[in-house]
């Protein structure tokens, strides 16, 4: 059901069943290492490029996720995915291992919730019993067609951030146990006229304040209904901004309930300057810490907001600003009363 202009309700809450969660060596050094499923102790993953290693995560997460739900792959009837890469490559060639049937996505690092709220809105509809979703991201991949590689040894400003070698999906299906997703309002493009591709946070935060206020007042419940509130990859610059944005309209944001995947998966006195980034960051911390803490009861209402900014090497270089969105999903434990 749609309410307001932007915001879906899920009637039949469709279940996450299952999810898998795979991360590089930098990632086992951070604060949460006990949420992944599989760590890697190298970054090349016994490929001959960053790109191969990148799919081969992927690969491993979704394989993962299929094994705890105790499905075979012909039972996963759609794939949703994407990253970074110029034409999604990884996640494509990774479905081609999967064989399911494929919808690949582009939303940079909003990707994971977009396709949460798809896979969502499919099963919820009886589109399908089971849908894999997911997104993911490689350090030495991304980085050396957004900004230049890694190994450059390249200095960066402070309000740069780290991209996440990770990947994470979920499993999404009509029946199960699990955390519900209950709603997802569909973010819109933000361009405040920034151009750094250094200073990412800064630019989302605009499209996050917009999404997360879009979704209160088409739900209709303050900011306290949710346990917590957490962006994507929004940094400590982008946080900030983004707590300034909501003071200024009034939008009663408790700083304690709202946190940063970007922040949570790197423990302090790791070299990531701003924080975290990259389509893997929301999608290894929601589907491995986050859900985790749902779990155990620690957490009942989750929303969860994954940023992306939609610029391209080539709108880089054509002195293009930096186009901004942000999807917006509910995650919540069954058993209490929903607006």
């Amino acid at each position: 059901m749609l309410i307001g202009h932007r915001t879906w309700i899920f009637d039949q809450k469709p279940v996450i069943i299952s999810t898998g969660t795979v991360v590089g060596p930098f990632e086992a050094k951070g604060k949460i290492p006990q949420d992944f499923d599989l760590i890697h102790g190298e970054i090349w993953l016994n490929q001959d490029s960053f790109e191969k290693a990148h799919q081969v995560m992927l690969e491993e997460a979704c394989q993962k996720a299929i094994e705890k739900a105790n499905l075979q792959k012909d039972q996963i009837q759609f794939f949703l995915g994407g990253d970074l890469i110029n034409q999604i490559t990884p996640t494509s060639f990774a479905t081609r291992t999967l064989g399911s049937p494929y919808l690949g996505l582009f939303g940079a690092c909003s990707t994971s919730m977009e396709g949460l709220a798809l896979s969502a809105f499919l099963v919820n509809y009886n589109g399908a019993k089971y849908i894999l979703t997911g997104a993911s991201s490689h350090n030495a991949a991304v980085e050396k067609q957004f900004r230049y590689p890694t190994e450059y040894g390249g200095q960066k400003p402070p309000t740069a951030q780290w991209t996440v070698t990770g990947a994470g999906v979920a499993l999404v299906s009509s029946t199960g146990s699990g955390p519900q997703v209950t709603s997802a309002t569909i973010g819109k493009i933000v361009d405040m006229g920034l151009t750094d591709p250094f200073n990412m946070g800064g630019a989302m935060a605009p499209a996050a304040v917009d999404t997360i206020e879009a979704h209160l007042k088409e739900r209709n419940v303050d900011p306290s209904y949710y346990d917590l509130i957490v962006t994507g990859d929004l940094g400590h610059i982008g946080r900030e901004v983004s707590l300034d944005l909501f003071k200024k309209h009034g939008t009663p944001i408790k700083e304690e309930n709202y946190q940063d995947c970007g922040l949570i998966i790197y423990r302090e006195g790791q070299p990531v300057l701003s924080g975290a980034s990259g389509a893997g960051c929301s999608a290894t911390v929601v589907y491995g810490h986050i859900l985790n803490r749902m779990k155990k009861g620690e957490l009942n209402r989750v929303l969860v907001v994954a940023t992306g900014a939609l610029l391209s090497p080539l709108s880089f270089q054509q002195k293009e600003t930096i186009p901004c969105i942000a999807h917006a999903v509910s995650i919540e434990n069954g058993g209490e009363d929903q607006p």
